[in-house]
C-alpha cells in the first residue's frame, strides 16, 4: 500500500492529532507516578515543622491543620488506587486531569495557608523556620509535577503566598528580604519549569513520533506496496502461526493457492501499468470477498494464497468459487478496449498427515498447477 506522502512529523500530517493526545496522556502517567510520594511529603514536613514551631508558633493551629492535611492526603491517595486500578484505556486526560487539579489545589492551600497560620508575627526565627519548609515543599514540586507547568506553578504559589505576601507587607528589613528572597526564588522556579516542560515535552513527542515512523517502517516491510497485502515474508510467518494454532485448536484449516490467468501474456501485450492495475484490482476484491480472519498475501508476481481456519473443503471451495466469480467480473478499461481478468485456483485442507504450512501451500499450488493445466478460469479441489 502506497505511504501516503505526509510524514506524521509534520504538523499537517492527521497523525498529528493522535500524536498530541498520546503524549499528553504520557504526561498524565508521569504525573500519577512522580507525584505519589508528594503525598507523603507533604503531610511529613508539615509534621516536622510542627514540631520545630511547638514552642514558638500558633500551637492550636497544629492538629487542626494536620488533621485537615491527612485527610487531604487520604483522598490523594484514594485517587492515585482508583488511577491504577482502571483499566489502561480508560486513563485518559480528559477523565483525571480535572479531579488531579481539583486534589492538588486543596492540598496545597491547606499547606500553604496552615504554615502562615502556625508562623508567630513576632518571632523571626519562625518566620525564616516557614519560609524554609515553604521553600523546600515549592522545591518538591518542581520534580514531582514536572509532567504539567501549570500545576507545578499552582502548587509552588499557594505553598509560598500567604507567607511571603504578608512578610512583605511587614514593615521590618528582615521580612522585606525574606519576602524578596522567596520572590527570587519563585521567578527561577518560572523559568525553570518551563524550560523543563518544554523539553519534557519534546521528548515525549519524539518517543511517539519514533514509534509510529517504526510502525510505518516495519508495516511497510511486511506489506506488498501495490496490493496492501501481506507479502511472502509476513504470509509466511503468519500461515506458520495459523497452523500451529489450528493444530492446537482442532480445528479445520484450508489453503487456496490462486494465480491469475496469461498474466505474461497481459504484461506484454497492454505493458506492466496495466498489469499493475490488475494485480491491484484482483487484490482489491480478495479482501472484499473473503472473511475478516482469513489470512491473505501475494507470494509474487501474478500469484496470491489464502489460508482459511475453520473452514471444511467444501466450504474452501465454495468460497475459492465465490473468488472466481468476483475476479471473473473485473472488467479493466485500457486504451480503446477493456481487459478481462480470470483466476486458476487450487483448493487443499490439511489432514492428519500434513506437517507444516508450507507442506499445505505446496499441495495447493500442485491443485492450482492443476487447474491451470485443465484449461484455467477454474477451481480444482481435487487431491494434488
Amino acid at each position: 500500500m502506497p505511504l501516503s506522502p505526509l510524514s506524521p512529523l509534520s504538523p499537517e500530517s492527521p497523525a498529528s492529532g493522535s500524536v498530541a493526545l498520546q503524549v499528553r496522556t504520557d504526561r498524565l502517567q508521569l504525573l500519577f507516578r512522580q507525584s505519589f510520594l508528594a503525598t507523603f511529603g507533604s503531610v511529613g514536613g508539615a509534621t516536622v515543622l510542627s514540631w520545630l514551631q511547638h514552642d514558638l508558633g500558633n500551637r492550636a493551629v497544629i492538629a487542626p491543620w494536620l488533621i485537615v492535611l491527612c485527610l487531604a492526603g487520604m483522598v490523594r491517595l484514594s485517587l492515585f488506587w482508583a488511577y491504577h486500578r482502571s483499566a489502561p484505556h480508560n486513563r485518559t486526560p480528559a477523565r483525571w486531569e480535572g479531579v488531579y487539579w481539583v486534589t492538588l489545589v486543596v492540598t496545597s492551600a491547606i499547606w500553604g495557608i496552615g504554615a502562615f497560620l502556625l508562623m508567630s508575627r513576632d518571632s523571626l526565627l519562625s518566620q525564616v523556620m516557614t519560609l524554609f519548609f515553604a521553600i523546600g515543599m515549592a522545591g518538591s514540586a518542581i520534580s514531582a509535577y514536572s509532567a504539567y507547568r501549570s500545576m507545578t506553578l499552582a502548587a509552588v504559589g499557594l505553598v509560598l503566598l500567604p507567607t511571603t505576601l504578608w512578610l512583605l507587607t511587614e514593615p521590618g528589613n528582615e521580612q522585606r528580604l525574606l519576602a524578596v528572597t522567596t520572590l527570587a526564588f519563585s521567578i527561577f522556579v518560572m523559568r525553570a519549569t518551563r524550560e523543563l516542560s518544554d523539553a519534557l515535552g519534546s521528548l515525549l513527542r519524539l518517543r511517539r513520533e519514533l514509534e509510529i515512523q517504526h510502525r510505518i517502517a516495519s508495516n511497510a516491510a511486511r506489506t506488498d506496496e501495490l496490493t496492501g497485502l501481506n507479502n511472502l515474508r509476513a504470509f509466511k510467518e503468519q500461515a506458520d502461526a495459523m497452523f500451529a494454532y489450528a493444530r492446537r485448536h482442532g480445528l479445520t484449516l484450508c489453503a487456496l493457492m490462486l494465480d491469475i490467468d496469461h498474466f505474461k501474456q497481459i504484461n506484454d501485450t497492454h505493458g506492466h501499468a496495466a498489469g499493475d492495475r490488475v494485480l491491484h484490482a484482483v487484490a482489491t476484491r480478495l479482501k472484499a470477498t473473503l472473511r475478516e480472519a482469513d489470512l491473505c498475501g501475494r507470494l509474487g508476481g501474478e500469484e496470491f494464497a489464502v489460508l482459511l481456519a475453520g473452514a471444511e473443503r467444501h466450504e474452501a471451495l465454495a468460497i475459492a468459487e465465490k473468488l472466481r466469480l468476483a475476479i471473473q467480473a473485473i472488467v479493466l478499461p485500457i486504451n480503446d478496449s477493456t481487459l478481462n481478468v480470470t483466476i486458476s485456483i487450487g483448493v487443499t485442507e490439511a489432514d492428519a498427515a500434513c506437517p507444516d504450512a508450507t507442506t499445505l501451500l505446496t499441495q495447493a499450488d500442485a491443485a492450482m498447477y492443476h487447474a491451470k493445466s485443465s484449461g484455467r478460469n477454474q477451481v480444482y479441489g481435487g487431491l494434488a
